[in-house]
This record gives C-alpha cells, structure tokens and sequence, in this order.
C-alpha cells in the first residue's frame, strides 16, 4: 500500500501548507500540531509530560490577535472524542476552531477566516 492511501490526512494537509506558504497574509503565523504517529510508551509518558495534548487541531493559525484551530480530515474521517473535547475547550478560551473534511474545504475554511491573499 502507498503512503498516500494510507495517510490521506497527511496529502491533504502537506497540500494545505503549500497554499499558506504562498498565499497566507503576511501578518498570519502558522504552525502545524504534529500529534500523531506512533509512539512507544516511554516517549509519548515523556510528550505528555511536556505537556503535548491529544486531539490539538493538526494547524494553529494567529492573525489580528485571533487565535483559528484547523482540524483537517480525509474525506471519509472521524473527529475523535479527544478532538471534539479539545475543539469545545479552545472555543471556550477564545478561539475559533473548525473541522475540514478535505483540501477544498480548508482551503474554504482558512479563506472564510480572511487568512488568505
């Protein structure tokens, strides 16, 4: 099996980078989260330790002192509990959070949040 069948999140946001690499606002600082993968059990005590959060949005955006969590999914993916729970306690601190199922639809998303020229 390709890595692309098998991490079709991953396409979706290496493509989604490529787009805020050319046409992100220049005020707009962005980040990717990388939570996933696996780990062993020592060093995922040690990342949790450190503080590292499962189910962070796989980017954090900033702009205008605005704080946007993008949660990005292959067209057939599931949000899972620690996301939906991790997306309600961003919302409650003050940020806006959103869930896109596929590259036209972050592209949709980051543009609706004015973070593109």
């Amino acid at each position: 099996m390709n890595a692309r069948r098998r991490y079709p999140e991953a396409q979706v946001q290496v493509a989604l980078c490529n787009h805020l690499r050319w046409r992100a606002k220049p005020d707009c600082f962005w980040f990717a989260v990388p939570n996933g993968g696996r780990r062993n059990a020592v060093e995922a005590s040690h990342l949790k330790d450190q503080g590292v959060r499962a189910g962070v949005p796989d980017l954090i955006l900033i702009r205008g002192g605005k704080t946007y969590g993008l949660e990005l999914k292959a067209d057939q993916g599931r949000v899972s509990v620690a996301q939906e729970a991790v997306q309600i306690e961003m919302e409650i601190a003050g940020a806006t959070v959103a869930t896109a199922y596929g590259l036209d639809a972050a592209l949709a998303q980051v543009e609706q949040w004015g973070l593109m020229r």
